[in-house]
């Protein structure tokens, strides 16, 4: 007798706003596997390799303790400007990362999509992991840097206290920051597969997100209002969360969280909404 192999049954096609989310763990290896390929080919026959996962914001963070704080005499709540900057830019950095990674997917692989079916949510999702990596590298060199610190500045950084219950809620407030990069993806990628314009906007909105998240002053420079305003944005509290869990000086409250969190859900929403619809037809205009 002759094995019969696995049956596929076809279904008619669901409408762009149903999901089946079986298929995703259906498709569980494939996730990983992109995970993989997009750490590996990141950084493929550079010189350095993940090296610049660190040397990046290093770099910046150094630009930014000499023009802002030295030279324009921004305050950093009495932390060490470095040590301000460098912590500042964790949540940035993850975030940004996680938005540029996903926000022209349909175009940069479109060699794929139109040549093999999967669940095209996986490629984003997968985005969103494989950028873990570069923020676990830079939480190392934070830590280094804010030990060498530590050692030198003795009595000068004893006012500075880790803030445990917050370090704790640290990976919920990362898993925000990615949902809400993942989110602003799915929703230029929708638009970007019709649009090209947003190819060139897109790099142009990351860079200036940082000036309108506390990454090179704190919050609790601002008035209640515009401090209100800021805390919409969902990148502000793990900016000000990193920095409390690391300085114990930082603006976190459960109104913020709250708001934070709101914005957040109906970015990805919204976004996931429109990536839906334009993954069955991106194929006809990319």
């Amino acid at each position: 007798m002759t094995a019969i192999g696995e049956a596929r049954v076809i279904r008619p096609g669901r409408p762009w706003h149903a999901v089946d989310w079986s298929l995703l763990l259906h498709y569980r290896d494939l996730l990983w596997l992109l995970v993989r390929r997009e750490l590996v080919a990141r950084y493929r026959q550079t010189i350095l390799g993940p090296a610049w996962f660190v040397f990046q914001p290093l770099v910046t963070t150094g630009i930014f303790t000499f023009v802002f704080s030295r030279a324009l005499g921004t305050p950093t709540d009495g932390t060490p400007a470095f040590l301000f900057y460098q912590c500042g830019m964790l949540g940035w950095s993850y975030f940004s990362t996680t938005w540029q990674a996903t926000g022209n997917i349909f175009v940069e692989q479109a060699s794929i999509m139109t040549k093999v079916y999967f669940p095209r949510v996986i490629m984003p999702v997968a985005n969103m992991i494989s950028s873990l990596a570069s923020l676990g590298f830079q939480v190392i060199s934070f830590v280094l840097v804010l030990a060498i610190f530590r050692i030198n500045e003795g009595t000068a950084m004893a006012s500075l206290k880790i803030d445990w219950p917050v370090m704790a809620a640290l990976p919920a407030i990362v898993l925000e920051a990615g949902l809400f990069g993942l989110g602003l993806g799915f929703l230029t990628s929708s638009l970007s597969a019709k649009y090209r314009d947003l190819n060139i906007i897109v790099p142009f909105l990351i860079q200036l997100s940082m000036f309108v998240t506390p990454v090179i002053y704190p919050l609790s420079q601002l008035g209640p209002r515009p401090r209100l305003v800021a805390a919409a944005n969902p990148i502000t509290m793990a900016v000000e969360a990193f920095r409390l869990a690391f300085f114990g000086r930082g603006t976190v409250t459960a109104q913020y969280l709250a708001l934070s969190g709101t914005v957040t859900l109906v970015v990805l929403l919204v976004g996931f909404a429109l990536f839906q619809r334009a993954s069955r037809t991106f194929a006809d205009t990319v």
